[in-house]
């Protein structure tokens, strides 16, 4: 076992879970019908992910995915805070979800193209599932950069996460994050301290009683 590898793949299911609750927020709620769809189908999408993140992880641990999905405390949660923050209002969201869906699939290439087989397979698989996120992210970000007003609220819903979403990725792979993000929306972002892995904001430890809610209440505990 290598505790570089147990991180790794815990702070990428953790992403991937915590992503997949709030993106499930919208189900019912969303300003159409078709997102109610898609977000809850996103949303499936991301908890499949990381739980085969935590499989991984778990067999090297000894444990299983459902105790590393439900049974740390919050503090033990590797997510970056970008995937912590509640359900936000329609344009953050969609800003969210093109800047995390952007920045895991540079994630993604860089592990597709890992020594680690596993790795470098669960990567592969994941990328494949995650091309219709990434178009629906794509989808949305046109159809606000198509009008003023949502043009003005797509750049101040980045501006405010921009420093979340260089969280996300590793020193190394953020120009290109930056590179990806000034080019699609046609501007410069600012040159801020990103908001890393570590932090902990105040949503979490909520979302956290939420999440392990059923499992807590269970005797003998409850099964993914």
């Amino acid at each position: 076992m290598t505790r570089d590898r147990i991180e790794l793949l815990l702070s990428i299911a953790d992403d991937e879970l915590f992503l997949g609750w709030r993106n499930s927020e919208w189900t019912g709620i969303a300003p159409f019908l078709e997102e109610d769809v898609a977000f809850s189908s996103i949303a499936q999408n991301e908890i499949g992910h990381a739980r085969a993140l935590y499989e991984l992880a778990a067999a090297e641990l000894g444990t299983t995915a459902d105790e590393l999905a439900f049974d740390r405390k919050p503090e033990e949660y590797r997510c970056a805070p970008l995937v912590q923050l509640r359900r936000l209002e329609w344009a953050r969201t969609i800003a969210r979800h093109w800047l995390y869906e952007t920045a895991d699939e540079i994630r993604l290439a860089a592990l597709k193209a890992s020594d680690d087989p596993e790795i470098a397979g669960v990567a592969a698989k994941i990328d494949r599932e995650e091309a219709y996120h990434r178009m629906h992210a794509e989808m949305w970000i046109d159809r606000l950069l198509a009008s003023e007003e949502g043009r003005a609220r797509l750049n101040e819903a980045m501006d405010e996460l921009w420093p979340y979403a260089l969280g996300v990725l590793d020193d190394e792979l953020r120009p290109e994050l930056r590179r990806r993000a000034q080019e699609r929306l046609g501007r410069t972002l600012a040159d801020v301290e990103p908001i890393p892995r570590g932090v902990h904001e105040a949503e979490l430890a909520e979302l956290w009683q939420e999440m392990t809610a059923v499992r807590r209440s269970a005797p003998a505990g409850s099964q993914w």
